[in-house]
């Protein structure tokens, strides 16, 4: 946890070298001037525009609400014992800069946290730490989840939030710590622990609409529903980006509650931070789970796809089998049918030459040969089950 440092002087205030060297737009001097009737030539409305709100603290009590970033900087100045709490949604790159160069921020921080997109990690710079965190909220309808970004910038005397996105809702976290004046009181590093406990609590509505989803798709595949297969493959792409949000947080708060005898944290909010990290936890191993059941889902979902591929394929195989088996006994009957029609037809042509038309015994004979050839024709087939 960063250490509460008192501040010499106004005048000797946060001096570095990356500040004196860095390339610093001044925002500060164009909100001290009064506001431009034109609007965009002033540097006020791009502040206002991205600053939800600079609320300056003292002994857990809020005693200054600056409009400007300006104006929170030059409060802070003359109010050193104080803490400042800054809210930013995606801010100007002359925002950050401003911030970087009053709160000595380190250059990679502020790169992370104006390209957002960053995996949640923690980061100490100094005696300032930088927290990114992957807050989500989960949308029923679509059944996706919404991820925002927060990047946490804590120093010995201020807290800034750059907010990526809808979530979370950082203006409830203010007022539960303005409501627990005590609590506020132990400094930056209690914001830091209001935040991610916010964080961590809006995954809970997640994980139970996580869970609803997974009770409706095992019965949706024991039901044979085919839109089943498609609903697990991306309920299981939402849960690798949830694992990604969730995972890192454990390592993350057992890297602060290992510092907590170095850097002097308070014991109180020790047990906070303890509390936080079980709930990580236990929220990593539902999601860990929740991947594992819809892989098994997914198994047993082809595995029942299967066996009904195979079911429609044996009655397929059966019907064919059955009418192979009428075919086999027309064709039969047709070959027994055929041989008295030939033996009728040859005779039945009426040359005069033909030598059985002054034969006595001609009609006994054919009738006779057409009752053996089809008696014949009859014990063979019967003989291979044709009939």
């Amino acid at each position: 946890m960063p250490q509460r440092r008192v501040r010499p002087s106004a005048k000797n205030l946060r001096k570095s070298v990356w500040r004196r060297s860095a390339a610093v737009p001044p925002p500060p001097a164009a909100a001290d001037s009064p506001p431009d009737p034109a609007g965009p030539a002033s540097g006020a409305p791009a502040e206002v525009a991205s600053v939800v709100q600079a609320v300056l603290y003292r002994d857990g009590v809020r005693v200054l609400a600056p409009a400007t970033l300006a104006d929170t900087f030059r409060e802070l100045r003359k109010h050193p014992e104080g803490m400042a709490w800054i809210g930013l949604a995606r801010p100007t790159e002359a925002e950050l800069h401003a911030l970087a160069a009053e709160f000595d921020l380190h250059p990679l921080a502020v790169e992370d946290a104006k390209e957002a997109h960053q995996r949640p990690k923690l980061e100490r710079y100094g005696d300032t730490l930088f927290v990114v965190l992957r807050a989500a909220r989960y949308l029923d309808a679509p059944e996706e989840i919404d991820f925002g970004e927060l990047h946490v910038f804590v120093g010995p005397d201020f807290v800034i939030t750059v907010r990526h996105g809808a979530a979370p809702d950082l203006s409830a976290v203010r007022r539960r710590m303005e409501d627990s004046p005590e609590l506020l009181k132990l400094g930056p590093e209690a914001v830091l622990y209001a935040i991610l406990d916010a964080v961590v609590d809006g995954y809970l509505p997640v994980v139970s609409g996580v869970q609803n989803d997974i009770d409706e798709i095992e019965t949706e595949v024991f039901r044979g529903d085919p839109d089943a297969s498609r609903r697990i493959y991306e309920l299981s792409r939402e849960m690798v980006e949830f694992q990604r949000a969730t995972r890192p947080l454990v390592g993350m708060l057992h890297g602060l509650m290992a510092g907590f005898s170095k850097y002097g944290t308070d014991e109180e909010l020790q047990r906070y931070l303890r509390d936080v990290a079980d709930h990580v936890t236990h929220t990593s191993e539902r999601v860990d789970g929740f991947r594992q059941a819809l892989s098994e889902i997914l198994t047993v979902n082809a595995t029942l796809v299967t066996q009904q591929q195979n079911a429609e394929m044996r009655a397929l195989a059966e019907a064919g089998f059955e009418q192979n088996e009428e075919i086999k006994k027309i064709s039969s009957w047709a070959a027994i049918l055929f041989a008295p029609t030939l033996v009728g037809t040859i005779y039945g042509m009426n040359f005069d030459d033909m030598p059985e038309l002054g034969w006595h015994f001609g009609y006994p004979f054919a009738i006779g040969l057409m009752g053996v050839v089809c008696v014949s024709l009859y014990v063979i087939f019967k003989r291979r089950d044709w009939l």
